[in-house]
């Protein structure tokens, strides 16, 4: 194999382009090490490419700003077209130290569902196309042990994702679900959704009407971000508490960036929070992000004591879809995960990808941990007595904590 340096801008590391078995790969790569350099293409992709709602400039420098451990580099991969120099997409990483190594992820930190590019434009990718842009960006990465990104989305609006389609890609234990939205906003629930869900949502809403005036109300201005966020942050604390279950946002850092991004998105309608409240008492508050005409489901913070027989957070979901609808959007993401209520909704699910790399021996053995772990779980899940016997272990492990 031939290796050919391919010029790039003065202070940033090239990649190679590769030829081999007479066949060029039509990639160069170029790493940032900060979001001043690549700031204007960035909002050139999200305004004019396709990418999903965790890639949002916004949500991502947030991230790295908050959340971003103090040792981490951050790590912006640009990929280009070897011939023409046109962009083709970027990857968002960071590298951080991990039990006595160094590791390259995806840049989440536990708030990104899913790990995809920002892609230039919809033409299509291939698996050799895919391998050899993964080329490109390996030549310009620093020295690690291993590469770890989870929550690989099989598509991008449609596009293949190409970090789906490497090779070394496989199958991981994570599900997304989703629906897609059409028609008149009236008829919605009774037309994409399961009869089951329909019928349980107009009796539940009936339930609650009897209470006073039901709305799903969004949070316009500060004082109600900051008053629905804390309702949010309230309810859910105290149900998973109530479970025995754990969530990041028991962490100040992460209640701060999800603060913060809904404060921001304020100005530009890509961070947003709604309250299903009788009267001015709330029921449920959801935070969801929209992108790309898909409204993302995040955080979900329910008082299941409101009224008896009757679902807040399935009403909230209905609600919430007849918003979208309305605003034109034509998805709704469910996120990570297989809660049964997406089912009972009438949810399409999808395996979710994910790439262990190792590079060095460290590396090896940390990734072939992963996958044994990756390999446990999967077994546990699908046994449901012995799933369930784990998850009461957990749940009473974390009470004891608490």
């Amino acid at each position: 194999m031939r290796i050919v340096a391919v010029a790039d801008q003065a202070g940033q590391p090239a990649s190679p382009d590769v030829v081999g078995l007479g066949a060029i790969a039509h990639y160069t790569a170029r790493l940032h090490s900060s979001f001043d350099s690549v700031r204007p293409l960035w909002q050139r992709l999200e305004a004019t490419g396709l990418c999903t709602g965790h890639q949002g400039l916004a949500w991502v420098e947030g991230i790295a700003k908050r959340l971003m451990p103090g040792s981490a580099e951050l790590l912006v991969v640009e990929v280009n077209d070897a011939v023409t120099g046109a962009p083709a997409m970027l990857l968002p990483l960071m590298r951080r130290r991990a039990l006595g190594h160094h590791v390259i992820e995806w840049l989440s930190c536990g708030v990104c569902d899913y790990s995809a590019p920002l892609l230039a434009d919809a033409r299509p990718w291939t698996r050799q196309g895919a391998d050899a842009a993964w080329v490109a960006v390996r030549a310009v990465l620093p020295p690690a042990d291993r590469i770890h990104i989870a929550g690989i989305p099989r598509q991008i609006h449609g596009v293949a994702n190409p970090l789906a389609l490497l090779s070394a890609t496989r199958d991981s234990i994570q599900i997304a679900s989703g629906l897609a939205m059409h028609g008149e906003p009236a008829t919605l629930i009774k037309r994409i959704c399961k009869s089951s869900f329909a019928k349980n949502f107009h009796k539940h809403c009936r339930r609650f009407e009897q209470m006073g005036r039901l709305d799903l109300a969004e949070a316009e201005t500060p004082d109600m971000v900051e008053k629905q966020f804390a309702t949010l942050l309230e309810l859910r604390l105290n149900r998973f508490r109530e479970l025995g279950r754990f969530d990041l946002l028991t962490q100040a850092p992460v209640v701060e960036f999800y603060r913060n991004a809904a404060l921001q998105g304020l100005s530009d309608g890509s961070v947003r929070l709604f309250g299903l409240r009788v009267g001015q008492t709330y029921l449920a508050v959801i935070y969801v992000l929209v992108m790309k005409g898909t409204l993302h489901a995040l955080l979900l913070g329910i008082d299941h004591d409101a009224v008896p027989n009757a679902s807040p957070g399935l009403t909230t979901i209905g609600k919430l879809m007849m918003w979208g609808v309305t605003q034109g959007l034509g998805y709704f993401d469910l996120s990570v995960g297989s809660q049964g209520y997406k089912q009972h909704i009438g949810a399409s699910s999808s395996v979710l990808a994910e790439l262990c790399e190792p590079i060095t021996l460290r590396g090896s053995g940390a990734t072939a941990y992963i996958k044994l772990r990756n390999r446990i779980e999967l077994f546990v899940r699908s046994k449901p007595e012995l799933y369930k016997a784990v998850q009461g272990v957990m749940r009473r492990l974390r009470r004891l904590k608490t």
